[in-house]
């Protein structure tokens, strides 16, 4: 298998075990996204929240140029431990940067 295959299966996994954890608020879903094309992978927070309808994207990972992109939201560290833990070098994950994805749609930083 190859160095970005293995990548893939990696965040695919991960996303999977968080995905399965529901937001404290049970109207709330949680929603995996894997753009597959792209290489760029989501975990989005969508529902109401009483009167407010929340969208909130709470991960966003992208694998570009061999690296593993980690968008800086408070769970990089978690998600990176997770990646050097299943053998990612430290040197293959960037962390607290805006993904490659999102920067085709905007040009500051979302957290």
């Amino acid at each position: 298998m190859d160095k970005l295959t293995h990548y893939r299966q990696l965040v695919q996994n991960i996303l999977n075990d968080y995905g399965e954890q529901k937001p404290s608020h049970s109207n709330i879903e949680v929603e995996t996204i894997f753009d597959k094309e792209r290489d760029h992978y989501q975990i989005v927070h969508v529902g109401w929240e009483g009167q407010n309808w929340v969208h909130s994207c709470i991960i966003h990972i992208d694998i570009k140029g061999g690296k593993i992109w980690l968008q800086w939201n408070g769970t990089e560290d978690d998600i990176a431990a997770n990646l050097v833990a299943a053998g990612v070098p430290k040197e293959d994950i960037v962390l607290g940067f805006q993904s490659p994805f999102m920067r085709q749609f905007t040009d500051y930083a979302v957290s």
